[in-house]
């Protein structure tokens, strides 16, 4: 869950140290140049347009297509051509009970829960919480980044249900509106969670994300 409520069936979690999950982007002096890449198996991504470690890969849809099966394929297949270890962050967001349940499912007919770390908010939940859903695992995938030197591959889905939770309690705070009834800082606020992404010269690992957004038409 998106308060780090354990919902596998295991024990219970036990944390070391507490963080705030308001965390700042990187300076973009102190960025590294991206060079290497993720492979994740899917030809038009590899071969068009590539997931560069340090940068970030919007994906946008339309009504109809199934935009859940390609950040499952690409959770699933991701892989890095060097070595250490490899880690994913996935943040799931305003999800149905049957989509949550086609991820969890799938990753673990396919033995990749052991590399993954998924923050769930379904549909049903608070729109507050689906706030929290990207800032808490981005906060997690820094740890796995820069404290445990992972590598990391942050998956966020979908963006559009935290646009429109955004745009819920923007109004109930009864804010100025902008373009669709959406706040005016809205690109500010997803700019605030993008820029978290990257790596940082002097690490020995690096954290990057791909960012997935789904816009029905």
């Amino acid at each position: 869950m998106v308060f780090g409520q354990a919902i596998d069936g295991l024990e219970e979690i036990y944390y070391v140290e507490e963080r705030d999950i308001n965390s700042k982007p990187i300076n973009p002096v102190s960025r590294k140049y991206p060079r290497n890449y993720i492979e994740t198996g899917i030809s038009c991504i590899d071969g068009l347009m590539t997931l560069i470690r340090g940068q970030k890969l919007p994906i946008f849809s339309g009504s109809g297509i199934n935009h859940n099966e390609l950040a499952e394929r690409i959770i699933r297949q991701a892989n890095i051509k060097d070595e250490g270890d490899f880690a994913i962050v996935f943040g799931l967001m305003g999800a149905e009970y049957e989509t949550a349940q086609f991820f969890r499912k799938n990753f673990e007919e396919n033995n990749v829960l052991s590399k993954v770390v998924m923050f769930q908010n379904l549909s049903n939940d608070s729109s507050i919480e689906r706030l929290l859903t990207p800032k808490i695992a981005l906060t997690c995938a820094e740890y796995l980044a820069f404290d445990l030197g992972k590598q990391v591959l942050v998956i966020l889905t979908d963006m559009t249900a935290y646009a429109e939770s955004l745009r819920e309690i923007a109004t109930l705070k009864e804010e100025i509106p902008s373009r669709k009834g959406y706040p005016g800082y809205l690109y500010s606020d997803f700019a605030s969670i993008y820029e978290r992404a990257g790596m940082i010269e002097g690490r020995e690992r690096f954290h990057y994300t791909n960012s997935h957004s789904h816009h029905a038409k």
